[in-house]
């Protein structure tokens, strides 16, 4: 099993900054992507940033910019830098990791931190 433990979320105002970090631990063979995700009240769960094992990343529209994902490959964590934080950032963030192994796929979560941004 492969357990994933968030850390850094809080409240900040607009315009603030944020830095989310996320570490697996456990039965690792190989973590082929790493992302964070987040939902917002009323909302569905949504793909903030997402980066491969080579380095490639993605991120939503909304965050282009302003967020900027980064991996340690050797220490299987994942990082958020978020920078310029509005309202409408203000969700749930979950760190999600994906691991193929012999032609199966597996998906892991942490149990998420809370970002809220607030005057």
């Amino acid at each position: 099993q492969v357990h994933l433990v968030e850390s850094g979320g809080g409240l900040v105002q607009p315009g603030g900054s944020l830095r989310l970090s996320c570490a697996a631990s456990g039965s690792i063979f190989s973590l082929n992507a790493m992302g964070w995700y987040r939902q917002a009240p009323g909302k569905q769960r949504e793909l903030v940033a997402a980066i491969t094992s080579g380095g490639n990343t993605n991120y939503a529209d909304s965050v282009k910019g302003r967020f900027t994902i980064s991996r340690d490959n050797a220490k299987n964590t994942v990082s958020l830098q978020m920078n310029s934080l509005q309202p409408e950032d203000t969700a749930v963030y979950f760190c999600h990791a994906v691991e193929r192994r012999w032609g199966y796929e597996s998906n892991y979560w942490g149990q998420g931190t809370r970002v809220t941004v607030s005057s």
